[in-house]
């Protein structure tokens, strides 16, 4: 099992980080009929603010609020690493975060009140992520395979909401073979957007990282990774294909269903670099339950 201490910021599953409750126990009947008790994640909203203009409400966790919402503003391009943030103020009991900047910003006299909601497909996406794409080219860095093996070995035996509830997504920052902030969320792009909150906030270089993530990988998910900066994007799951168009527009290695000693890498296969000793790689059985079957 992976040692939490190796993370900046590990999952925390049983709510010890600041007293918050993050799963719930809840009553139930087993396939057996036998009666259980099963731990279930909690979802609260929190409602995103830019200076006084309401701009968002999340369903979250709950862990992290300052991060969400400096990653959400952020991703979705209403705050870039020039923004004059002068304060990130969270209410507990209102479950309100003001994000808060020395001058009005563009958006606020033109966004409407939008809901985002924890559901896998119903991301909230701003025409202006879009725009924020023109220009944006990564930087065009080698991933040794060594790296992400290793990488996905710790990342899946590391203790977690996933591993202890489910119905869960994680997201993971990485340098090279070494996993630094892990994020989990009940929508995937939460989870993403408290990794970019947290790399706004601590002045974290993206362009020798590479964004692990459990969750598929969508047009919202490359685009948010590109907007960070970060040159590469890996996933247990597969992709859409306007997320592999974008991918391969803006320079981004892109690779999914990563499972034991197999990948598809769909961008960016020229930066790969086969280093990795398969013989050493522990294999995982296919869905199919064929080794080497068609995923």
């Amino acid at each position: 099992m992976a040692d939490e201490a190796d993370y900046i910021i590990a999952p925390d599953p049983l709510g010890a980080r600041g007293g918050l409750r993050l799963t719930r126990s809840v009553a139930g009947v087993d396939h057996t009929g036998a009666q259980i008790e099963t731990p279930v994640v909690e979802e609260r909203p929190l409602t995103i603010y830019l200076n006084s203009q309401e701009i968002v409400t999340a369903m979250t966790i709950g862990d992290f609020p300052q991060y969400l919402a400096l990653g959400f503003l952020r991703n979705q391009g209403m705050l870039d690493d020039a923004s004059d943030v002068t304060g990130v103020d969270y209410d507990e009991e209102l479950e309100t975060v003001v994000v808060r900047t020395a001058n009005q910003t563009v958006f606020e006299d033109k966004l409407k009140k939008k809901t985002r909601t924890s559901g896998c497909a119903v991301g909230t996406v701003f025409g202006d992520m879009m725009e924020g794409l023109e220009g944006v080219t990564l930087p065009q860095v080698p991933v040794k395979t060594s790296w992400l093996y290793a990488l996905a070995h710790q990342i899946n035996t590391t203790p977690s909401l996933y591993l202890t509830s489910g119905a869960i997504h994680g997201t993971v920052l990485c340098q090279q073979d070494r996993p630094l902030v892990y994020m989990e969320d009940v929508g995937r792009h939460n989870a993403v957007d408290k990794v970019a909150g947290w790399m706004l906030s601590e002045g974290v270089s993206p362009s020798d990282k590479i964004l692990y993530t459990t969750g598929r990988l969508t047009s919202e998910m490359v685009i948010k990774t590109a907007m960070m900066g970060i040159p590469a994007l890996v996933s247990r799951s597969g992709f859409t294909a306007w997320g592999v168009e974008i991918a391969q527009q803006v320079g981004l290695t892109l690779i999914g269903r990563m499972r034991g000693q197999r990948f598809v890498c769909l961008a960016g296969n020229d930066r790969l670099v086969r280093d990795a000793d398969l013989a050493c790689v522990r294999d995982e059985p296919s869905k199919s339950g064929r080794k080497g079957a068609k995923q």
